[in-house]
This record gives C-alpha cells, structure tokens and sequence, in this order.
C-alpha cells in the first residue's frame, strides 16, 4: 500500500494542463493516474480505469513523487550513432553536388555503391550501399542524378550530337514500312 498522495493547487493545474492540451497519449495516462491518485484512489483502481498494470502505476506514481512533471515524460534512448558521421555528411553532400569528375572518380555520375566506395577509401569508413542511399535520403540528395548542365558543356560537341542525331532520325524515317504478313 502506498502513501496517499497530495498536490498543491499549483500543481493540480499543471497535471491538468498536461492532460488537456497534450498529444502525447501515455503523457496523459501519466498525468491521469497522478491526479486520479491525489483524489484518493488506488493503483488497483486507477489500472483497472487506465487498462494498465497496476505495477505500471505504482511505477508512474513513484516517478512523480521523486521527478514531479519532468519525471512522468518519455525520456527516450538516443539510438544507434550514424555509420556516417554528422561531421562527414557535409562532405559527401558535397561530393555529389559537385559530381564524381570533380573529386576526382572517374564517372559520369554517382551511385550508391560509388559513394559508399569512395566514402571508405578517402575517409576510411565503410559502409554498405544500402546505408549510404538511406543516407543520401535523409539529406535530401540523389546520386543518380547527373549535374550534367547543358549550358555548361562544350558548343561544339552539342553541335556534333545535333547532326548525329538528325542522321539517326532521318535514317529511321526513310526506312520502308514493312506490311503485315497475312497468317
């Protein structure tokens, strides 16, 4: 059996401002189970109300009595570090901003697998494909996306190409249509 618990006014209206405006949905079943303890109701009660252990409350009351408010928030784990660190993502950015050519790849443009090479022989960090593109996702760029510019590239080769392609396309005009085969 645990202690009763009493609140001041002041903290009765900020258990109930939490309650009301959050969006946080166990912040408010926190919340709720503290207010519902301080109005003399027990853990076995409150559980049965919240559809909770009753473990569950006495832990949550616990956290309000050592912790007040701060004390009855999620407080999640940081995670897993990043493979590529936050300090070499500017870095990559870079590299595929500027193209493979520039950095000194030979390619016309970057892939996945390029970048997570070039990642580990410059900067000594491997990574799989599949990290690097779940990378490149996260910070908004696509490596397989040429930089070509056509205004950019060279006039007289862009006139080469024209004539070329005019050729292709006369060629496949003039050629005859060939009829259906009755069968």
């Amino acid at each position: 059996m645990t202690s009763p618990l009493y609140l001041n006014a002041g903290e009765v209206e900020q258990l109930t401002e939490v309650f009301r405006t959050t969006d946080d949905r166990r912040l408010r079943d926190r919340a709720q189970a503290v207010l519902m303890a301080s109005h003399g109701r027990g853990a076995a009660q409150i559980a049965e109300d919240l559809a909770v252990h009753v473990s569950t409350v006495r832990r949550w009351l616990a956290h309000w009595r050592d912790g007040g408010l701060a004390a009855l928030r999620i407080q999640w784990a940081p995670g897993k570090r990043p493979l590529i660190d936050e300090t070499l993502a500017a870095t990559v950015v870079d590299w595929v901003r500027q193209g493979p050519v520039q950095v000194g790849v030979d390619r016309a443009n970057w892939t996945s697998g390029a970048l997570a090479e070039h990642l580990a022989q410059t900067h000594g960090v491997r990574v799989a494909e599949r990290t690097m593109r779940d990378f490149c996702r996260r910070h908004g760029i696509r490596p397989y996306r040429p930089t070509y510019r056509f205004l950019r590239a060279d006039a007289g080769k862009q006139e080469q190409a024209r004539r070329e392609l005019s050729v292709l396309k006369k060629r496949r005009s003039s050629r005859p249509v060939r009829a259906a085969r009755p069968g």
